[in-house]
């Protein structure tokens, strides 16, 4: 690599390739080596390809692919059917209480969805929730591809959301209002010209919930199986863990899921970097909203339903679950009791140990990722190394690797033999493996922050006489510091609850939030699963919103 002459940059660089290689060339290139060479565990590179013809040739692999495919354009559609006239709404019309109406609709994205996932169970199912309030219940409808969609569009709509939102209240109501000017009726000019000019955010977020919809486990997992509708995921987690064990097929099942997140999120970019529409007028003023009139209470109706069922139901199901004395006791007040809380404090089936162990695995990725994604986006952003190009490509490729294919190809890469230290079977796989998934974060925020920095600072500190290090230590890491801590902060809550990964490769004997509460469930004490997950949600959302806040008093963030 050579450097531009800019002293630190260099060993920046080197820092943040050992680190990436280590997280993320690692698996991904034990993946691709499996699949192509069967033998591989074995120290053998005999007969190459041919654990590809056997599984490319299995009828099961067509019926997962085209499930994956159609239960990930369903999500699409169904979360497009939600978000898309909230969004527009919330971006032209004066909507009361608007910031309620946000928060509300933003809860669902914090809501780990295999927790939410739960909380349908326990209201839709027989005997639920919804049977004891109404006298029936929509379990063939939960346990179906609609129930799948419904379940998995309310975590995911609020990408969507927010993004249709934020882009057509850039765009305003001026360039519709224009073209009524000139003749065209409120429906022609919203769709001629408002949506257009909101066209590529709104494709933007559409792709990016496919690809969280064909990455998700514990949805498919938990209702899918019921009905045998498998997909990738459900089938690359059979072949890791049933036996016998196909490690070969689930590093092919795992290549043909990456293809599919890579053309997703390649297309995601190619939208965002399109420039075919484009204003000149700004951001709009509030004056620019206009008044909902007769079409306030249908709007009001809409926000609530919606923030009810993506928000309320789960909550509520997840708390009324962990107030239960026992599920058959039902919702009565005698039934009602705090003892599945006082068992998670009192360390019931190791629920403290599984709270100190994601929280510490949450901090350490924190951390990790901090660290590398900062030296990252300084090298790509601020450097003239030659080897910079490869750095960008392993940061961005954790965004085409789904949980299910890091965890395999953290098994295929430190299961070789002769290798003569491993962390597999230790806290440490789940370390790699968390800061793999989560690493874009810290990168993409801090990426962003550093492109905003002048190159003046740096080279003003240097001609006064700072070094390399002492630049970037006193000067950018300091301006790049309250984005990088936000970055971090959502690191430590997706990590401390991640559950695809800590399944398939949390070492015997240790236990994680997500697979306390995962185990719970398919073990019956669902109320103590469930308080573990209420736990789990409120201090996971209710940290980092605190930290920022600390942060801001002490001057650290400014608004």
């Amino acid at each position: 690599m050579k450097g531009n002459g800019i002293g630190g940059t260099t060993p920046a660089a080197w820092v943040a390739t050992a680190g990436l290689i280590l997280v993320v060339a690692v698996p991904f290139l034990a993946v691709v080596l499996q699949g192509i060479f069967p033998e591989l565990g074995r120290g053998s590179f005999e007969a190459p390809f041919s654990s590809l013809i056997t599984t490319l040739a299995d009828d099961a692999l067509l019926g997962m692919a085209g499930n994956t495919i159609l239960l990930g354009g369903c999500v699409v559609l169904a979360s497009a059917l939600v978000a898309v006239p909230l969004g527009v709404f919330r971006a032209l019309y004066r909507i009361p209480f608007a910031a309620f109406w946000d928060v509300l609709l933003l809860v669902p994205f914090m809501i780990p969805p295999y927790i939410a996932t739960l909380g349908w169970i326990m209201t839709l199912q027989p005997r639920g929730y919804l049977q004891q309030l109404a006298g029936f219940n929509l379990a063939p409808f939960l346990f179906s591809l609609a129930g799948m969609t419904l379940v998995m569009a309310f975590n995911t709509f609020p990408v969507v959301y927010f993004a249709v939102s934020r882009t057509v209240e850039a765009v305003g109501a001026r360039y519709a209002d224009v073209g009524r000017v000139f003749g065209a009726s409120p429906a022609r000019a919203f769709w001629r010209i408002t949506l257009p000019l909101s066209a590529p955010g709104l494709a933007a977020s559409l792709m990016l919930v496919f690809a969280a919809a064909i990455e998700e486990y514990g949805t498919p997992a938990a209702l899918g199986r019921r009905t045998g509708f498998q997909v990738l995921v459900t089938g690359i987690d059979l072949r890791v863990t049933d036996w016998p064990i196909d490690l070969p097929g689930a590093a092919i099942l795992s290549l043909l899921l990456v293809s599919m997140s890579l053309v997703t999120f390649l297309l995601q970019r190619w939208i965002l970097a399109r420039r075919s529409y484009q204003t000149v007028g700004g951001k709009p003023q509030g004056k620019d909203k206009l008044p909902l009139g007769a079409l306030k209470v249908p709007v009001l109706l809409a926000f609530g339903v919606v923030a009810f069922l993506a928000t309320g139901v789960p909550l509520l199901a997840i708390l009324a679950t962990a107030l239960s004395r026992t599920i058959s006791g039902g919702l009565s007040a005698d039934n009602m009791t705090l003892s599945n809380f006082a068992a998670v404090f009192q360390n019931s089936s190791g629920a403290l140990g599984a709270l100190a162990n994601s929280f510490s695995l949450g901090i350490g990725t924190a951390l990790i990722t901090g660290l590398l994604g900062v030296l990252a986006a300084y090298t790509v952003v601020k450097s003239k190394l030659s080897g910079r190009m490869a750095i960008d490509i392993m940061t961005i490729l954790p965004n085409a690797l789904p949980g299910i294919v890091v965890a395999v190809g953290l098994i295929l890469a430190w299961n070789m033999p002769g290798l003569p230290v491993t962390p597999y079977n230790t806290g440490f796989i789940l370390l790699l493996a968390y800061c793999c998934i989560l690493l874009p974060q810290p990168v993409r925020y801090a990426a962003a922050a550093f492109q905003q920095i002048g190159d003046n600072l740096e080279a003003a500190a240097r001609v006064c006489g700072a070094s390399g290090f002492t630049a970037f230590r006193r000067i950018m890491l300091p301006l790049v510091f309250p984005s990088l801590a936000s970055a971090m902060l959502l690191v430590f809550a997706l990590a401390s609850r991640e559950l695809v990964a800590s399944v398939v490769v949390a070492p015997v004997g240790m236990q994680t939030i997500a697979t306390f509460i995962w185990r719970q469930f398919e073990q019956g004490s669902v109320g103590l699963g469930m308080a573990m997950a209420f736990i789990a949600i409120v201090i996971t959302t209710l940290l980092p919103l605190c930290v920022l806040g600390a942060m801001r008093k002490g001057g650290f963030i400014q608004d």
